[in-house]
């Protein structure tokens, strides 16, 4: 199976090559690298353009005029693909693409339509950081299995995997970190077959180059309710 590798990237000039390796990198052996650059001002931008666009290390690099946030780039990414499955991956090393097998084995098995990687399930190694940020993404993750009876116990992971045909058939509307609880409550009206998978988390400080923030956190909200209870 194909496995379409979305990379949504904003001002990652530090990590954008590193993660393209690690992608290429990663144990599973038939893959389609799609890079957005949600018009990048720190020279990550150029560094595409100028090398790695042609360097043969991705299958596609598309660029937004504007700075539209990341649901919008993963818009234009997921319309994009051609593979069999398709994944979100960060651009921030944050996720370790050496996790695919694990990742996609559910669907590849035929018992799962879309797997989400949990943060919070399993013995993998985590980086220790912020507590309220656990504790947001806890509530968040609560929130949402209310309003979609699932139980999962990650709703805001970065790494999830879906069919194409899935994923290409939900009109995704939120254009910045809203897009997952919109796509959890989309799949889940959808009863799609959903798996968890544990994986490793190595997070990042705001000094990094973290960008969610607390504002993100009220938009979601939002999004839980409203993509909960809309039609």
């Amino acid at each position: 199976m194909l496995l379409s590798v979305i990379i949504p990237c904003y001002n990652e000039i530090s990590t954008i090559d590193l993660i393209i390796d690690a992608v290429n990198a990663a144990p599973y052996p038939h893959k389609e690298i799609i890079i957005v650059d949600d018009c990048s001002t720190d020279g990550t931008r150029e560094r595409l353009m100028n090398d790695i666009e042609s360097s043969g290390r991705v299958s596609k690099v598309l660029y937004h005029t504007a700075n539209s946030g990341k649901g919008a780039a993963l818009r234009t990414g997921i319309r994009a693909a051609t593979g069999d499955l398709v994944i979100i991956q960060d651009a921030d090393l944050e996720y370790d693409p050496n996790e695919y097998p694990r990742l996609v084995e559910p669907i590849v098995n035929n018992r799962a339509d879309v797997v989400f990687g949990s943060r919070f399930l399993g013995g993998d190694a985590h980086r220790v950081l912020y507590f309220w940020h656990r504790l947001g993404n806890g509530f968040l993750t609560l929130l949402s299995n209310m309003f979609t009876n699932l139980n999962l116990t990650d709703m805001e992971t970065c790494y999830k995997v879906f069919r194409r045909e899935i994923i290409q058939g939900i009109a995704i509307e939120e254009n910045r970190f809203g897009f997952e609880p919109e796509i959890t409550a989309k799949i889940a009206k959808l009863r799609c077959r959903i798996y968890e998978v544990g994986i490793s988390y190595y997070g990042r400080t705001y000094d990094e180059g973290k960008k969610i923030g607390w504002r993100d956190g009220f938009r979601a909200i939002y999004c839980i309710i409203k993509y909960g209870v809309g039609s």
